[in-house]
């Protein structure tokens, strides 16, 4: 039986602006099932970043109705949101996103600390998620004193602190060069062969050919949205 994780029927997003309301999403529907992986793609405007920003629940829906794992966020508070949020999404962004004064270590169990986990507990499961990524060696360092892919690895050990079951990753290689990009494209598709569920916005081709299904977003609607031949050849 297919258990899907997200399901989304007749979403709009509106803002209000001083030229008055104006669309951003439109009658959006889309369901995702777990262990999926999925690239949303699209150009600048065409409502990618606004729908992530739902998905994660960062953002709430003008109208329609979201179910993140079975459960209705439209009835939530910001607690219960921040709860379910935290529970089943993992984020990795472009940029990072890391304390530059805190250890590699420290960064990855930032999020444990709101969980009230003790320290050596903290520190046992960000060494396992560290050498997970390949990273077990840098433990002790510093954000500037490695590279920007691996800075990005640390981003994933981080979001995967909490064992997530969803992955959402904004450009997550858009600060990369191509090679680096690879490898860590390379993790994306571990991870979800373990059953992570991984959604990536991206703006380039190649990166969504790793995805084994892509969604096309074009002035507010999904206008496209198929399996990925390129992927069902090389995975």
């Amino acid at each position: 039986m297919i258990n899907n994780v997200i399901e989304i029927s007749g979403l709009y997003k509106d803002y209000d602006t001083v030229a008055g309301v104006f669309p951003v999403l439109k009658d959006v529907n889309l369901t995702i099932s777990e262990g999926d992986y999925v690239a949303i793609m699209g150009p600048s405007g065409s409502g990618k970043s606004t729908f992530m920003n739902i998905l994660g629940c960062l953002d709430r829906p003008t109208q329609g109705e979201y179910k993140l794992d079975h459960q209705s966020i439209k009835s939530l508070n910001g607690n219960e949101l921040a709860k379910l949020r935290n529970k089943t999404i993992g984020f990795v962004f472009q940029g990072f996103n890391l304390l530059s004064r805190s250890t590699l270590l420290d960064n990855v169990s930032l999020p444990l600390v709101y969980a009230n986990d003790s320290k050596m507990l903290r520190d046992e499961k960000s060494k396992k998620l560290l050498e997970k990524v390949g990273l077990g060696q840098y433990l002790n360092s510093k954000p500037n004193q490695i590279s920007g892919g691996q800075e990005q690895r640390v981003a994933i050990a981080r979001a995967l602190i909490n064992q997530p079951r969803i992955i959402l990753a904004d450009e997550p290689t858009g600060n990369l060069d191509s090679k680096t990009s690879e490898e860590i494209m390379s993790l994306f598709n571990t991870l979800n062969k373990e059953g992570i569920t991984i959604i990536i916005v991206t703006h380039e081709n190649d990166i969504a050919d790793h995805a084994s299904r892509q969604i096309r977003f074009l002035d507010g609607r999904i206008v496209d949205d198929r399996r990925n031949q390129k992927f069902e050849e090389i995975y």
